[in-house]
Formats: structure tokens, sequence, C-alpha cells
């Protein structure tokens, strides 16, 4: 069975203040938590309903949601505020467009005499998607990969590369996530990836293509990406490839993970 591949949805045709292409009680549920965001201080559910312009039978329906989702908190006195956990949306926002911003030019400079795609990827979930890609041209390069394409992390180099650094506890979660069909022989490649520092295979998701991935690594050790080169394997063995490109890839990685440490960027799975 072929792996799953994810292409970004394509573009909406109709504005968003379309009523005919909006769902009106997500809508409502966004003017909640910007009514809570704008307060200084906790709120009451009679204050958010006001300032939210929602009756307070919808407004506690969705205070309870948002508490079930980990986004809002009770407090005393049944005043309620936002949690941390939202700021994680944004931070996860302004950690990939960190990571584009910085990986861009360095993938630009993987591509060429040896390599004809260069990509950078993050662990969503037990996926991985693809935050930025360059290619040689025209070149098309058997599945079209794209930025906000999603493929099985377990299928790919790039997943090898994370998940071979992950802790053990992290690994095995994802690893029992359901619906998850790892290779039969996934954690010998994995160890095998974790003692070399990369993965090196023929492609799993397009025939072919020989790809070579390293992790980036934040200060502690944890790989917050990975990075990938992939060549024709007609023109270039495994052995060849790893020989005139590793070296490379692993700069590559290093400045990637140095420009995020200096910009206070972050990507979490």
């Amino acid at each position: 069975m072929a792996p799953r591949v994810t292409q970004p949805a394509p573009t909406a045709a109709k504005p968003a203040t379309d009523q005919k292409s909006s769902v009106q009680s997500l809508a409502k549920a966004f003017r909640l938590l910007e009514a809570i965001a704008a307060s200084e201080t906790e709120m009451t559910l009679s204050e958010i309903a006001a300032a939210a312009d929602l009756d307070p039978g919808t407004t506690h329906r969705m205070l309870n949601t948002m508490i079930d989702l980990g986004y809002v908190a009770r407090g005393e006195k049944r005043r309620f505020s936002l949690t941390l956990k939202v700021l994680d949306l944004g931070f996860h926002a302004i950690g990939r467009q960190d990571m584009r911003a910085i990986a861009r030019p360095l993938l630009r400079s993987l591509v060429g005499e040896v390599s004809e795609a260069a990509s950078i990827g993050v662990l969503h979930g037990s996926d991985v998607l693809y935050v930025e890609r360059m290619r040689a041209g025209i070149t098309r390069l058997g599945v079209d990969i794209r930025v906000g394409t999603v493929i099985p992390a377990a299928t790919t180099m790039i997943g090898w590369s994370i998940l071979a650094f992950l802790p053990a506890a992290e690994l095995d979660r994802l690893m029992a996530t359901p619906g998850l069909v790892p290779l039969p022989d996934l954690h010998a490649r994995l160890a095998g990836t974790r003692d070399q520092g990369y993965a090196l295979s023929a492609s799993h998701i397009s025939s072919g293509l020989t790809v070579l991935a390293v992790p980036v690594r934040d200060q502690d050790g944890y790989p917050v990406a990975g990075l990938s080169v992939a060549a024709p394997s007609i023109r270039l063995t495994p052995d060849e490839l790893r020989a005139r490109a590793l070296t490379p890839l692993q700069l590559a990685a290093n400045l990637i993970a140095r420009g995020l440490q200096a910009s206070g960027g972050a990507v979490v799975s």
C-alpha cells in the first residue's frame, strides 16, 4: 500500500465572510477567545457573553468545551481566563516562519550538482509536515511534495532522522499511535540512524530516488526538524550521495539550529 501523502488544502474560492462558506459556531468560539484575551483580568460568564455578543447559554457551552480542550481555565468565583496553551498556536506559527526564513537560503545551497531537491520538515503528530522545499529548476521527482505536504514519519528519511533522536518514551508513544503502520524493521533502522547520525535509503514514497537526511537538534539535543537531500539513484549510489552531501547537509542543519536558537524560534510537534 502506498504511503499516505496529504497535500495542502486549496485556497477557498469564496471570502471567509461569506455566510454560506463559514461555520458560525466556530466564528463564535473565536469571538469568545478574543473577548477573554482582550481583558486584563479574569472574566465572569456574563462579562464574556456581553463582550463576545453571545447569549449566556451558548457562552456556557463553549466555555466548558474550551476548558475540556485546555484553552480556558476556570478560576475562583467562576471567573475565566486563557491558558498558556493558546500561546502554543502562535508559537507554532512563529517558529515555522522563523525556520522557513532561516532554512530557505541553506536549502538553495544544497540543490545543484549533487542533489536535485532539499527539504526541511517537522514532526506533526506521527507525520512529517514539510515546512520548506527547494528543487533544481522544474525537475519533477516522483511524488509532488510541496510546502504543507504531510507524509507518515515512518516512511520518510526526514521522519527517521527525527524519530531516531526522540526520547524513548516519546518514540514509544508515537509508535503506538492508532492507525500507524511502521515498516517491519523500523526500530532497527532508527537504531542505525541514531548510531551513524543520519538516515540514508532509497525513497519509500517515490521510486528512483535516494534520500539522505540529518536531524536539526536544539541546544538540548532534541530533534526539532529533519533536513534532507534527494538525488536520482541512476546518477548517484547511496555511498556516493553520502560522500558528497553529508558534510554540507550536517553543516546546514547546524546553521539552522543556531539560527533558530538566536532568533528564539522553536518548533514543537
